[in-house]
């Protein structure tokens, strides 16, 4: 998510100069995997951090690696963006459209370029690769939000509401971040609309 980034970003952006090597890879590699994708080379990473290859492998055994400690590092940020507050809002219903309200406003954003999870298991298509392992591990979260929301709410069967609303997020956030779609309340929309056909009320 373009505007959404980990705290130390923004001391990073000011005076790059001044923090760690690894903070600085682990900064260039979110700005150029979200813009490039994960297929960056080591050298534009380098490069962008102001880090010696020699530096990099250092702080890391490969570049896989990098790419699993940048979407960890961004996980706990996306998440307060995502998810709502304890018991802000109250009611489970308002709690799971909270997430596409956020995924609404942030798909606003020019340079917005979908779900990093989502894009990351596209690009490397192997479920073992140790980034893959960390997004599917954060993409089963959402889901368990849901699938917690939609049980409190009295979803006739919560495991699939969550299912078709991670499937949602996830085609929406796709295609907003490719440009395809402009969403405009739709992801919005259609979230309540299966929650109506699932039986979640106000």
């Amino acid at each position: 998510m373009t505007t959404v980034k980990p705290a130390s970003d923004t001391a990073s952006a000011a005076s790059p100069a001044k923090a760690p090597p690894r903070e600085r890879l682990l900064d260039a590699a979110a700005e150029l995997f979200e813009r490039e994708g994960v297929g960056v080379g080591t050298d534009a990473l380098c490069r962008a951090a102001g880090v010696s290859k020699r530096s990099m492998y250092q702080l890391f055994g490969s570049k896989d690696e990098i790419i699993a400690a940048s979407l960890e590092r961004r996980a706990p940020v996306l998440s307060a963006f995502l998810l709502p507050p304890p018991q802000e809002p109250a009611s489970p219903r308002e709690r799971m459209l909270y997430v596409f309200r956020r995924l609404e406003e942030v798909a606003q954003d020019p340079g917005y370029r979908g779900c990093p999870y989502v894009s990351t298991l596209v690009e490397l298509k192997d479920p073992e690769h140790p980034a893959s392992v960390v997004a599917l591990r954060h993409k089963g979260g959402m889901a368990a939000f849901f699938r917690a929301e939609a049980e409190r709410g009295g979803a006739a069967d919560p495991a699939l509401l969550a299912r078709q609303l991670t499937l949602v997020y996830d085609g929406a956030a796709t295609r907003a971040g490719t440009g395809a779609e402009r969403l405009d309340g739709l992801a919005l929309a259609t979230a309540g609309a299966l929650m109506d056909a699932a039986g979640v009320g106000e």
